[in-house]
């Protein structure tokens, strides 16, 4: 039945004003209250140890504007068993919350719209891992009639994924290389929701883009658009455990750097590309690798270490780099991004951030690195964001 605009908004009243009046006489325990916002959390998170010492739970909390006007996020709140944990002011909400289909984030849903807060919950050392998650947020609905569109909501409960977080080696050998866009705050990556076969998945969640510094601490030295000029063009990518070989994908041509190609089916986004099954239902993906350089076959067994070919520019690239992640399914996007630990590796420095990074490999400049000194031994963590790591041979 349809109902006027006036009589939704007095209806919206009718609520606000009954919040605290049982449902059903009898039933004091029952309260019915509106929420504007229908709050949800797809894939729980799985907790992993981080380069930082930390435990890190990563993942997204879907909300839909279920009302007539805009709701503005004032405040969140992320409780674990009940215990505040984090809290996002309003810039900080309206930093990580994107509009479905969007790569630009706004603290305000439009009416019947849905968005996605990432989130990104670190647990100091010694701290106990919730069993569940749930979340407060505080409101402005635009909707709601004058002196009533402040409101408090909660919800989004999701028990906490304890599943294992699989162990492997260095995915490459040798010494400066930059953990590009990982985890856990790095917009490329872990926000890069895709709609494929009728679900929204996020392969993606904690993939890095392995980049190299020359000696002289430049990603690329000479002309832009050569690709010998890149200090990582050409090294060998390796097996990151025994593992049998899923899908090889070798027919891709190699990009010109410096810009990203405008032509891209969906299927050759990867450019040549080698998906490892390591068992448990766990893949390993690596992208954009030189053409005819693949060595490996699919149903071909691997050994931790093996040359699977080397790092090129095929594919939606736009310099040479090695894109690795490891997913919950045999495909690169219709698959839900799982975290991981490498066994051994070494952090020797940081970089100034993404935005520096960007303009050293636009620039073929210095990138600025402040030194870890003594270089930090990391053992079973994953390398966090713009982290200059050294792997050892395997």
């Amino acid at each position: 039945m349809y109902i006027p605009g006036r009589s939704f908004i007095a209806l919206i009243l009718l609520a606000l004003v009954a919040l605290m009046i049982p449902a059903f006489a009898g039933r004091a325990e029952a309260t019915e209250e509106m929420t504007p916002l229908v709050l949800a959390v797809q894939d729980a998170p799985v907790p992993f140890m981080g380069s930082d010492g930390q435990v890190h739970l990563v993942y997204e909390l879907w909300m839909a504007n279920f009302s007539s006007a805009d709701v503005s996020v004032v405040k969140a709140e992320v409780l674990g068993d009940g215990t505040v944990l984090q809290t996002l002011d309003t810039a900080t909400v309206a930093s990580r919350l994107q509009p479905a289909g969007m790569r630009e984030s706004a603290g305000t849903l439009a009416r019947s719209t849905q968005s996605l807060l990432f989130l990104n919950i670190a647990l100091a050392p010694g701290t106990q891992i919730p069993h569940e998650l749930s979340h407060r947020l505080s409101l402005h609905v635009s909707a709601a009639p004058a002196g009533h569109q402040e409101l408090s909501e909660s919800g989004g409960t999701i028990a906490v994924d304890r599943q294992s977080v699989v162990s492997i080696g260095p995915p490459l050998r040798g010494d400066r290389y930059i953990s590009a866009d990982s985890c856990c705050d790095a917009t490329r990556h872990t926000r890069a929701a895709l709609p494929v076969n009728g679900r929204v998945w996020l392969a993606q969640r904690f993939a890095v883009d392995w980049e190299q510094l020359n000696e002289r601490g430049q990603i690329y030295a000479g002309p832009r658009e050569k690709l010998e000029s890149y200090a990582i063009f050409g090294k060998p990518a390796i097996a990151v455990a025994n593992a049998t070989v899923e899908s090889v994908v070798d027919n891709q041509p190699e990009q010109t750097p410096g810009s990203f190609p405008t032509d891209i089916s969906l299927d050759a986004a990867d450019g040549n590309a080698v998906i490892l099954n390591l068992g448990d239902r766990r893949y390993a993906l690596y992208a954009h690798l030189q053409p005819g350089s693949i060595k490996v076959h699919p149903g071909e067994k691997v050994v931790l270490g093996q040359v699977l070919g080397l790092v090129g520019d095929s594919g939606n690239s736009i310099v040479p780099h090695l894109h690795f992640q490891v997913s919950d399914g045999p495909s690169s996007l219709s698959s839900n991004g799982l975290p991981y630990e490498i066994d051994d590796f070494q952090v020797t420095g940081k970089t100034a951030g993404t935005k520096a990074f960007d303009e050293a490999e636009s620039n073929g400049t210095v990138l600025a690195v402040t030194p870890v000194s003594p270089p930090q031994d990391v053992k079973k963590a994953m390398p966090l964001d713009q982290l200059i790591i050294s792997f050892a041979a395997h």
